[in-house]
């Protein structure tokens, strides 16, 4: 497995990660723990070094999953988790990013991680209660005690990153981004390259959509978080079919899958960009774990991106209570 460099601060993984939460949390019912283990570590032997959970996923249980299946690779890997939610009786209770509570948090997240060092630690979402500096202080503290190596930004705004960035220099931003969801080319992107920042997408995938899985009949276990998306409406599948259809055309021209070329072209757009795909199956994480041997040329990339700007995509990414988290 390749590697690349998230930020400036040395934090080297593999070009392609593991997003765990989906094997707990958010798509349907929780799988086999014993099965998820002996996928995670899978695909440590196949390379990947760079894993990513949250203590709201679940909430609790993701961590605890990944904390057990790294253990005997402690050295091998870097773990990334999150905080910045209130948990109250097992759910999320709003945001809660005031130092105390991040220490809290940490504290637990270590305990479950089996760990004693968080190598990438995440603010979940911002919080507008508490002023990003301060959020940075407690983190800048978590590190000066050894706790956690590096620090980052989850669905930050540009202006919210600059300041972050300004009181301890963050070494990646998480955000979703995708063939179907290219928002962060609009600014994001060049703040990051212009601060020395790594990227991290999640959903690189569309939630499964761009593999070409869906159409406009299927159907969600009811625990399943698509239902309340509305890109995953019967009526905007159907209508956003034509991308999966350029990305099937593009596949068989390099005798590849729609899966490893969604990804490729995420690998192709910055040398800092990490994808982070999710999946509970064997042959699909080997499927997403090709795409770091595809190579787009100049060429291809020119005339994928040129054929993605005369599609519109249909329906919003999250529900509009959701999205107003998102972009601080």
């Amino acid at each position: 497995m390749k590697t690349r460099k998230l930020g400036n601060n040395g934090l080297e993984v593999s070009a392609i990660g593991l997003g765990c939460m989906g094997m707990s949390f958010a798509y349907g019912p929780a799988s086999d723990k014993k099965e998820m283990i002996k996928l995670i570590r899978s695909a440590v032997e196949r390379g990947v070094t760079f894993f990513d959970t949250a203590e709201i996923y679940g909430p609790f249980t993701n961590e605890e999953l990944v904390g057990e299946a790294l253990a005997p690779y402690r050295d091998e890997v870097v773990i990334a988790t999150k905080f910045g939610f209130d948990i109250k009786s097992g759910k999320e209770a709003g945001f809660d990013s005031r130092p105390e509570h991040i220490k809290q948090a940490v504290v637990g997240s270590l305990k479950r991680l089996k760990i004693e060092t968080i190598d990438l630690l995440y603010q979940h979402r911002v919080d507008p209660n508490v002023p990003i500096e301060e959020v940075a202080g407690a983190v800048k503290e978590l590190i000066q005690e050894g706790k956690v190596l590096h620090w980052g930004l989850s669905e930050a705004g540009v202006q919210t990153i600059r300041r972050a960035h300004k009181v301890l220099p963050l070494t990646a931003v998480q955000s979703e981004y995708s063939m179907w969801w290219r928002r962060p080319e609009e600014e994001l992107l060049t703040t990051l390259e212009e601060l020395g920042i790594g990227f991290v997408p999640f959903s690189p995938l569309g939630k499964g959509f761009l593999t070409g899985r869906f159409d406009k009949h299927s159907r969600f276990d009811s625990s399943d978080f698509r239902n309340v998306v509305p890109r995953f409406k019967p009526e905007n599948l159907d209508a956003n079919q034509v991308l999966v259809e350029l990305i099937k055309k593009v596949a068989a021209e390099k005798n590849a899958t729609s899966a490893q070329i969604a990804l490729a072209w995420l690998l192709a757009q910055k040398p800092w960009i990490v994808p982070i795909p999710g999946t509970r199956k064997l042959d699909r994480l080997i499927e997403n774990l090709g795409a770091a041997d595809i190579e787009l040329t100049h060429e291809e990339l020119r005339d994928i991106n040129s054929a993605l700007s005369k599609i519109n995509i249909a329906g919003d990414r999250y529900p509009e209570e959701l999205e107003k988290r998102t972009g601080r």
